[in-house]
């Protein structure tokens, strides 16, 4: 399974990342990856470097005639985020990916794809590979842990990059520039709590919501999707008092910057209430399921037996607890003034973890808006501290100012709309992408990003198109033959 995509246009490009969803990378378990990108550019005889955090760097010189023209430093990173069906079996450490065309797309088996962002390392690889391309002097740069921390962004140091123009290639719209992007924050909730024993007559039993589709943190936040967490926190601050429900442990959501799409908690209830609790889950599903009909129809809440647990917070913790998740902002925040239709400031209650008295609860903050993210910040730190919980904020990362009147800009417009006919929409994602950081280390850089088009990333449904992909890498091909002279 997977080698039918070695059919698809471009071959060049459709080549290599197949060769990437060959190669278990997952976030912080890029060491593979690392070493095949070493080896493929010290095998085309190219100057490659491995800098001290782990980016791998290539030089290819300019092609004949076009020494003159300014360098370009194609950008990409090598790890992807790790997303899988409950009922699939994978190991992302060990297993490649299992590629499908399905129809116009590509997706994998029931786990996350890597197109991103695989495409834009793959067009970066076939750019370096390629001997009939005209370009100038052109640096791929592959960057580590974008997922997870920006680490290899963060670790960049100045010197080693020679290029005039960055093209980052992580976007996910064809047919669209992008030329700003949101910065972000981590913030880190810690509560610790009384345990205590279960009382006489109870029975334990576990939640599960399944079936949400989850999706990128950033540039998937508006579609009002389901979050895992913020529901199961509804259902038990709903049913906590009419069934003296007691919770003993909690775990929803697995990184960050995905959605949660699921949720596990084990309970405690009167055994003699067991019916009337099966009763109420059942109409509580059906109330999320008709507030959520056009955009989650497969979300699915049950409740099976359980072994009974140990210990369960005390009754005081747990409301308090549960009233602190439920005031924590979570989705779009405030829309841009400044570009139609583009998220501002948003929050992602991307994880809860409660267990052996500590309950802890991680956001992914992001903003464009530098005061906002801030103001943000101190709402969230109030929500908390009023629950005598400790929270910390790490991780920020700057945000990319957009430059309307970039020279990259201006001549990508022409180029695009000479070949296909029409003038791509320029816009600003609300997602973290590596150009906030590489710019501060790089100043002089002009800056764009651009890819194919990519649906549901950080998701099991995540697939690109295909045609999309072939226009990437022609507009590519033809940008990089027509760079301005220096």
């Amino acid at each position: 399974m997977g080698k039918e995509i070695l059919n698809l246009e471009p071959k060049a490009l459709w080549k290599h990342f197949y060769s990437l969803t060959q190669i278990p990378r997952p976030s912080k378990h890029e060491e593979a990856c690392i070493a095949f990108m070493k080896k493929f550019g010290e095998d085309l005889g190219l100057e490659t470097v491995v800098d001290p955090v782990g980016n791998v760097i290539i030089r290819k010189p300019a092609t004949a005639g076009m020494e003159n023209r300014k360098g370009i430093v194609l950008q990409g990173h090598l790890d992807m985020v790790p997303q899988k069906n409950s009922d699939k079996a994978h190991d992302f450490v060990k297993d490649p990916i299992e590629t499908v065309i399905d129809g116009e797309w590509v997706r994998a088996n029931g786990t996350t794809l890597g197109a991103d962002n695989g495409m834009g390392v793959a067009a970066a690889m076939a750019v370096l590979e390629a001997t009939d391309l005209q370009h100038g002097m052109v640096e791929a740069l592959f960057t580590i842990d974008e997922e997870t921390g920006m680490t290899g962004a963060f670790g960049l140091q100045p010197g080693y990059l020679k290029g005039d123009i960055l093209m980052n290639l992580d976007s996910e719209d064809e047919g669209e520039l992008y030329i700003g992007c949101a910065g972000g924050t981590n913030a880190n909730v810690s509560f610790k709590y009384n345990e205590v024993s279960v009382p006489a007559g109870y029975i334990a039993c576990k939640l599960n919501i399944t079936g949400l589709k989850g999706g990128h943190s950033g540039v998937d936040i508006h579609l009002g999707r389901g979050n895992a967490n913020k529901i199961m926190n509804r259902f038990l601050k709903e049913t906590a008092n009419e069934f003296a429900l007691m919770l003993a442990t909690l775990n929803g959501g697995s990184l960050r910057n995905a959605i949660p799409r699921e949720s596990f908690a084990v309970v405690c209830i009167p055994a003699a209430k067991k019916d009337a609790f099966m009763a109420k889950l059942a109409e509580f599903e059906a109330i999320v399921r008709k507030e959520l009909s056009a955009v989650e129809p497969d979300l699915k809440m049950e409740a099976v037996a359980a072994e009974m647990p140990a210990k369960v917070m005390d009754a005081k913790a747990q409301k308090t607890f549960t009233d602190a998740i439920y005031a924590c902002p979570n989705g779009v925040v405030r829309m841009s003034n400044e570009m139609e239709g583009l998220v501002e400031t948003s929050n992602n209650l991307a994880i809860i973890e409660v267990k052996a008295g500590v309950a802890t609860a991680l956001c992914l903050l992001r903003s464009s808006v530098d005061s906002a993210k801030a103001d943000l910040e101190s709402q969230i730190e109030s929500v908390f501290h009023l629950a005598n919980a400790e929270i910390t904020f790490d991780g920020q990362y700057p945000g990319w100012k957009p430059n309307p009147k970039s020279p990259i800009l201006e001549k990508m417009l022409d180029i695009y709309n000479n070949k296909f006919g029409k003038i791509p929409k320029i816009y600003a994602i609300h997602a973290g992408l590596e150009c906030g950081l590489l710019g501060g280390v790089y100043p002089n850089w002009d800056m764009i990003s651009f890819g194919p088009t990519i649906r549901f990333p950080h998701s099991p449904d995540e697939k690109v198109n295909i045609e999309s992909v072939n226009k990437f890498w022609e507009f590519l091909v033809e940008t990089l033959k027509n760079v301005p002279a220096k």
